[in-house]
């Protein structure tokens, strides 16, 4: 069906005004740091380079045919194998390119240079979320996209950061040149926040580096830029910049954490404590292959409930978490989570949905296998 031009007309108004292009921009942002602010003066640089490029040629050209049309009379020129004309669309071009040069190289030396670094953090990408940790304080963690399900699935309303908010995020002092050491457990992923103009890939077995400076307390948002799997796009990346004493006050806590998570491992848990932070934990580390409700993705991503690991031998439930299965989508998690968690992930899986095994996975339990495979 054939519709009026007044129709179409309508449409392209309504897209050109649409609130959703309220924040459209054709150009990159300068960034927050001064290495993205000189990626955004080179990127300016050689974009009017090209301007000036563009409207040199174009307008030859178009003066060329304009004056030099046939019905004026003009003979056509004959300067076959000419040397001056070879010389110059070498020499011309040659110039252009070293004017480029110039600035691009003085900004990748910058880029690179990642000597004298104040802080050094490793960055390990994994399906599909990303772990930290500082060199030298004894504090790690993991950031996991914290968006809700409920969005995802439509039904709740978007949050104005969708896909873009983590429970855990990075956090670094402001006025400092942090390094950052990038690699990966499982696939390539690349990590990058456009705001620090900061993108590594992140590749099993090798280690990348990168860095950055923040001026300013803030919190900036990226993303995995590797197709990475099923959840690439649900693996955001989030820095928050903190001011040297709040940085400090943060770093004090978070080891105070982590020497709480120690002493949890001897502690004597019950089976109700286990298995509401089983909730909590598979809520996070395994939902989103074996779904909420441990009915999984089959054939991909197997069901746990019924299943005959969730419900067999709890040795070969724990080597399973903890180590993975070769060949498959199944991540070894025995890095990845503390004993008490995976403790409580096993304890859950065994006893919810209806399986009920009944028997209880402690955190020693943990302790014992991995020392027992050392």
């Amino acid at each position: 069906m054939t519709q009026h031009p007044r129709a179409w007309v309508g449409l392209l108004l309504s897209l050109a005004f649409s609130p959703a292009y309220a924040g459209w921009t054709v150009n990159m942002a300068p960034g927050v740091t001064e290495v993205s602010r000189s990626v955004f003066d080179l990127h300016m640089t050689i974009f009017w380079i090209c301007v000036v490029i563009g409207v040199i040629v174009f307008g030859v050209m178009f003066w060329s045919m304009l004056i030099h049309r046939r019905s004026t009379g003009q003979k056509p020129a004959h300067f076959h194998e000419s040397t001056t004309v070879e010389i110059l669309w070498t020499v011309v071009p040659l110039a252009i390119l070293i004017v480029m040069a110039i600035p691009a190289t003085k900004v990748l030396i910058e880029i690179y240079d990642t000597s004298e670094s104040e802080l050094d953090i490793q960055i390990t990408g994994y399906q599909w979320k990303w772990h930290y940790k500082y060199l030298g304080e004894d504090v790690e963690f993991f950031s996991n996209m914290s968006t809700p399900k409920a969005q995802i699935d439509n039904r709740a309303a978007k949050g104005e950061h969708y896909l873009l908010e983590v429970d855990e995020p990075l956090v670094v002092p402001v006025g400092t040149k942090v390094r950052f050491l990038i690699t990966a457990a499982d696939v390539i992923h690349s990590w990058w926040v456009p705001a620090l103009a900061v993108k590594k890939d992140a590749i099993p077995g090798f280690i990348n580096e990168s860095w950055t400076r923040i001026e300013e307390p803030g919190i900036y948002r990226g993303q995995c830029t590797e197709l990475c799997g099923k959840d690439h796009g649900f693996m955001p990346v989030v820095v928050e910049a903190k001011s040297k004493e709040d940085y400090a006050a943060w770093l004090a806590e978070r080891k105070q954490v982590a020497a709480a998570e120690r002493e949890l491992t001897s502690k004597q848990w019950s089976m109700d404590e286990l298995m509401e932070r089983g909730e909590k934990a598979y809520a996070t580390a395994c939902a989103a292959c074996h779904q909420v409700g441990g009915e999984g993705l089959p054939p991909m991503f197997p069901a746990l409930k019924g299943s005959a690991i969730a419900m067999g031998p709890a040795e070969g439930h724990i080597d399973i978490v903890i180590n993975g299965k070769p060949g498959t989508s199944m991540a070894a998690f025995g890095k990845q989570l503390s004993p008490v968690d995976l403790a409580a992930i096993i304890t859950y899986e065994r006893n919810a949905w209806g399986n009920k095994v009944g028997d209880m996975v402690t955190p020693q339990d943990i302790v014992a296998f991995q020392k027992a495979q050392e």
